[in-house]
């Protein structure tokens, strides 16, 4: 299924609220060189800055290797979604089987592992739309829900708190020899 959207609003100069159509669809191994692109990307432009280069770089090969998303996306424990615009594509959600160090996760938690959105595509409602898409994907009767947020990262914190999640926990988030304090969020199925 694809899932198109038109977005109307305030045009800024390279920005996707210029009335673009958006184009969402679940992602394929064919896919697998955008998504690790989208995501080596974004997480360099928004947290780059926190990490040594060795430590970012090796976080990137490791967590953003085209292997990896080509595995995820034949995978039926995970969701994983594509956005495109004019054929490049800006953002992508992933969605799976809960990875958090938190003692109430069990086997049947679902965790939203990633929501990736290029800058010249944040604030139209894009982020939003994947994130509603992969919840819905993860729900399901008596499944608990989680998600990982950076403990800096308020806006993020915010929007999912709008969506019911709550801080339950904290963990050492890995990137190189480098460690961020990360928030754990939760809600119930």
């Amino acid at each position: 299924m694809t899932l198109s959207l038109g977005y109307r609003g305030q045009a800024r100069e390279g920005s996707i609220a210029e009335a673009a159509a958006i184009a969402i669809r679940r992602a394929t191994p064919a896919d697998a060189d955008d998504l690790a692109r989208i995501g080596r990307e974004t997480f360099a432009e928004t947290f780059g800055h926190l990490y040594p280069p060795e430590d970012l770089e090796s976080f990137l090969a490791a967590s953003h290797a085209p292997s990896l998303y080509a595995e995820l996306a034949g995978d039926a424990a995970h969701g994983l979604w594509i956005a495109t615009r004019d054929g490049r594509a800006v953002a992508y959600a992933m969605a799976g089987p809960c990875g958090l160090p938190h003692p109430d996760v069990t086997a049947v938690c679902g965790e939203l592992h990633r929501l990736y959105v290029r800058r010249e595509a944040q604030g139209s409602g894009l982020g939003v739309k994947l994130l509603e898409l992969a919840l819905g994907w993860l729900e399901r009767p008596g499944r608990r829900l989680w998600i990982g947020v950076w403990s800096e990262n308020v806006g993020a914190q915010r929007l999912y708190a709008r969506y019911g999640f709550a801080r339950v926990g904290a963990y050492e988030f890995k990137v190189g020899a480098s460690r961020d304090h990360e928030f754990i969020l939760s809600r119930p199925g």
